[in-house]
């Protein structure tokens, strides 16, 4: 087998990663800082580990390599590895947490432990000396330890025990390297050893919490625990620079009870190393070694006397330390205690040849302010391997001509990265404020930053050196920043619903940006700005979409100094909420804007009149989509083959143009499970940028869109892939009624009683679609309705200058797909609606009063009149009172007060609403 096969080193020598889908992950910049980095590998061949998000990624820092372990949906809550740094366990706290063991040297992935702990994930992980067991805590709020053998089949763990809430939450645990069957874990005020027998029983001894009076002085919390390498001791490092040291306690006169049970364990020293907290505790060779808040690495005997000690004045709070596997070879002498840009050492004996092998080892520092470094012993050199954003990173923008990505973050870190050939090109920290949103113009002589305080800074692109003074007319963070299609004009939004627009002006002899006008345009969130061009000019046009449902189009032309002028403000949903809004490309005569909202519908809008010209079902992935992009396409041969990049909450996917509700038009992919804040595109469309927000992750995307293509070749042509997306498919029920209705419809527009002669056809007229869409269950408002006739009697008008008058069985599915509710009725709906207009009885249950609902019925929303209102009542209770029954304009509604009292209660509930007056079906 390939992982029998496998040999260190052997990873990088070929792309094992074959780019088989849409979109494969490429690059990863950044990582989880509060995780350890592990040191796989070092000396020719210098290779780390470390967790970004949902994936593990082994980087080869010399080769300029990353391999990515992909298979978690969560992100990674913990990671360890084996002894002889092969095996790695990394596993995730969510829905549907994994375990998994992976091979370094091939990177596969050898055991897959399936609902480990169902209830929350896990929260801590170790593997034994001997690689065989792995030891689990969970995340939930009551815990759970196990024990697995991960090389056996099965998904039972070998012994488990519950912990009690009052020990803590544990999030560390270690084995016995002497004893397999022997670990420990720590919470922040208690230790808690094990024993685990190999029939599957399993003790715990619990240690008293200590407090000030147990040894006259404070201890501080607990950071991690380890076993000490000569005798029975362990040892817990604390935050106030303490060393606690435990010991079993054997029982004076041995018995028959005392015997089974394991002896317990006691704090006998606590001793005061230093003043720093300490973060890390460990055990190499023969020394035990601390990492401190200071940034300070020591070395202990095993009596607790220092051996030596490396520190580096611009070093933070070390989260990790991980030993290189073998020693420099020849060894030397290494020093005793060194210290870089601190001042002088003192120098400290060492005698032991266990102890000058192990400080003889390089090592890899990671901080909890997300810096990697690489010490080598020998020469006590600091060398810095990564620093990476320490805070969220939200902003990401590719240049429009070159192969260059900026990234910020809210630290206030501004990089500037070559993607094609990954390296790092310069950086640029600003300690003011935190970077929120990045753009380019189109020219790529300027980069705009948008930033957390309200400021913004436009730079040169390359150097990142300010271009003019920053300006701070926004008085919110900016959340969005766009430039014209010709650099004449900057445009912000920010989190206190206005845009505000800068300009470029000729002052002196030069070019320069000043501040042109800003406006309070919307009264909720803005999710979109977006500059264009005037169909019948050269001159910028500008629009803002906001959560309000309005979108505005702003008088650039018109607008002076303090005076930003609205041109049009159109409202664009009726219920949904609009997500994001693009240009879409010119496939037609016609010119559009695309809009996304949460209803998970995308709509095609006039760019002139804003009329809704088609509504169309997008991907559906779990959540709505959030932003959009096109992606830029190099495609001489077929200029009309666009695509689309967008992503959901926690995805990142593609999607064919023209859109038409095909939902194997459309892929999408897992990228920042915690939640993705932004993408961007390359400028010869064959990349992806996603960043993860608080992830602290930026993920570089390769673009395959062959294999999309491919996809959507194999899901069929024409109605195929929209049969699928009815209840039983071509041959089902569902559709066999649609068909009935449909040919009802037709005997409905000729006449139900007519004697003539039937011309047969596969049309019905446009007034009948209402009437269809409820039969088959879906209830469209009046404004839906409209918006559904026009789209298929404007459908040709462009073209031919004709309106539509009828439309086929074929173009009806399609139309009914693509308008209905994306996931069909939902109780849930009626029930938050029943949550906000009624109020409690005396059972507690939510419910509205009858002549209110009438009342709202008649006065809210769509306005429906009385006669139409008792129509409706006595038509749904099977009813019809008085003449003309079966039409509302002509119906009498004479009686129908007297049937309403008689049929529904006073006091309606969701469900009695729901089952008996609507008549759908509630589930039980």
């Amino acid at each position: 087998s390939l992982v029998w096969a496998a040999r260190p080193g052997m990873l990088f020598q070929e792309d094992k990663q074959t780019r088989l889908h849409p979109l494969s992950l490429s690059w990863v910049l950044g990582y989880n800082s509060s995780l350890a980095v592990h040191s796989l590998m070092d000396g020719e061949d210098r290779v780390l580990l470390y967790v970004s998000s949902h994936t593990a990624v082994i980087h080869d820092m010399l080769g300029n390599r990353q391999y990515h372990l992909q298979g978690h949906t969560n992100v990674i809550s913990c990671l360890c590895v084996s002894d002889d740094r092969r095996w790695v366990a990394t596993a995730d706290r969510g829905p549907d947490a994994l375990i998994i063991v992976w091979d370094s040297f091939s990177g596969i992935p050898v055991r897959t432990i399936f609902d480990s702990h169902p209830e929350d994930g896990v929260s801590a992980i170790a593997i034994s000396q001997n690689a065989k067991y792995l030891a689990t805590i969970s995340a939930g709020t009551v815990q759970r330890v196990c024990v697995w053998k991960w090389t056996l089949p099965t998904e039972k763990p070998m012994c488990s025990t519950e912990l009690r809430p009052e020990f803590g939450h544990q999030d560390y645990v270690i084995f016995n390297p002497q004893n397999p069957h022997e670990f420990v874990s720590n919470s922040k005020t208690q230790v808690i050893f094990y024993l685990w027998g190999r029939a599957g029983t399993q003790d715990e001894r619990t240690t008293s919490p200590l407090s000030l009076q147990t040894f006259n002085s404070a201890v501080g919390h607990f950071s991690q625990s380890v076993f000490h390498f000569n005798n029975s001791q362990a040892l817990t490092g604390t935050s106030a620079g303490k060393l606690v040291v435990w010991d079993t306690v054997s029982p004076c006169t041995p018995s028959k009870e005392l015997q089974v049970k394991p002896h317990s364990v006691k704090a006998t020293k606590l001793v005061p190393v230093q003043k720093d907290g300490l973060t890390v505790l460990m055990v190499s060779e023969s020394c035990i070694v601390t990492g401190d808040v200071r940034g300070q690495v020591k070395f202990y005997d095993g009596q607790l006397q220092l051996l030596a000690c490396y520190s580096h004045s611009k070093v933070g709070p070390i989260q990790s330390i991980s030993f290189s596997k073998t020693p420099l070879d020849p060894p030397g002498a290494s020093p005793a205690c060194s210290t870089s840009r601190t001042g002088s050492s003192q120098p400290f004996s060492d005698s032991s040849n266990s102890v000058s092998l192990t400080l003889n080892r390089n090592f890899i520092l990671s901080t909890s302010d997300a810096t990697v470094l690489r010490v080598a012993t020998d020469r006590a050199n600091f060398e810095k391997v990564m620093e990476e954003a320490k805070k969220s990173v939200n902003a990401v923008a590719c240049h429009p001509r070159q192969a260059l990505v900026a990234v910020g973050s809210h630290c206030g870190l501004l990089k500037l990265w070559d993607y094609q050939q990954t390296k790092h090109l310069v950086s640029r920290i600003f300690p003011e404020a935190g970077i929120q949103c990045l753009s380019y113009d189109p020219e790529g002589y300027f980069l705009a930053a948008g930033f957390t305080d309200g400021s913004v800074y436009i730079l040169d692109a390359i150097s990142l050196q300010s271009s003019c003074k920053e300006f701070k007319f926004s008085h919110g963070p900016v959340t969005h920043i766009g430039f014209s299609h010709d650099s004449e004009y900057l445009a912000t939004a920010d989190e206190k619903y206005s845009v505000t627009v800068y300009k470029r002006v000729l002052r002196n002899g030069s070019r320069c940006w000043e501040h042109l006008a800003g406006l309070h345009s919307h009264y909720k969130p803005i999710r979109s700005i977006l500059f264009g061009v005037q169909l019948d000019s050269n001159e910028p046009r500008l629009l803002s979409l906001g959560e309000d449902r309005q979108l505005v189009e702003y008088d650039l032309n018109g607008s002076s100094e303090d005076h930003l002028v609205v041109l049009h403000r159109d409202r664009i949903e009726q219920v949904a909420v609009p997500l994001c809004l693009a240009w879409y490309p010119q496939l037609s005569t016609e010119s559009f804007i695309l809009t996304a909202n949460n209803c998970y519908k995308m709509k095609l809008y006039n760019t002139t009149t804003k009329m809704c010209r088609k509504t169309l079902l997008g991907p559906t992935y779990g959540s709505p989509l959030e932003k959009i992009q096109i992606l830029p396409t190099t495609n001489a041969t077929d200029p009309q083959k666009c695509y689309l990049a967008y992503i959901t909450k926690d995805k990142v996917g593609l999607q064919i143009l023209p859109v038409d509700g095909n939902p194997h038009k459309s892929s999408a992919f897992i990228c920042h499970p915690d939640g993705v804040s932004n993408l961007a595109t390359s400028y010869d469309g064959r990349y992806i940028f996603t960043v993860g927000g608080s992830d602290c992750t930026v993920m570089k995307w390769e673009v395959n869109l062959n294999a999309l293509d491919a996809a959507a070749s194999l899901g069929g042509e024409d109605l195929i892939p929209f049969y699928d997306l009815l209840d039983g498919g071509k041959e089902g029920e569902f559709l066999r009624e649609l068909e009935d209705y449909f040919y009802y419809a037709q005997l409905r527009s000729h006449g139900i009683d007519t004697l003539e002669t039937r011309q047969v056809s596969t049309h019905i007229p446009l007034e009948e679609i209402p009437s269809v869409m409820r039969a088959m269950g879906f209830y469209p408002s009046e404004e839906k309705i409209e918006e559904m006739i026009n789209e298929v009697k404007f459908s040709k008008y462009v073209d031919t200058g004709e309106q539509v008058t009828k439309i086929n069985l074929g173009d009806f599915i399609k139309l009914y797909i693509n308008h209905r509710p994306a996931f069909g009725l939902s109780m849930k709906k009626i029930q938050r609606a029943f949550q906000v207009l009624g109020y409690d009885n005396e059972n507690g249950d939510k419910v509205i009063d009858r002549g209110d609902l009438l009342l709202l019925l008649q006065c809210r929303g769509e306005h429906m009149t009385e006669d139409e209102l008792a129509w409706c009542l006595t038509t749904l209770l099977g009813k019809h009172p008085g003449e003309g029954g079966s039409d509302p304009d002509t119906y009498d509604p004479s009686g129908a007060a007297a049937l309403t009292e008689e049929e529904i209660p006073a006091e309606i509930t969701a469900e009695i609403f729901a089952a008996d007056i609507l008549g759908l079906p509630v589930a039980e």
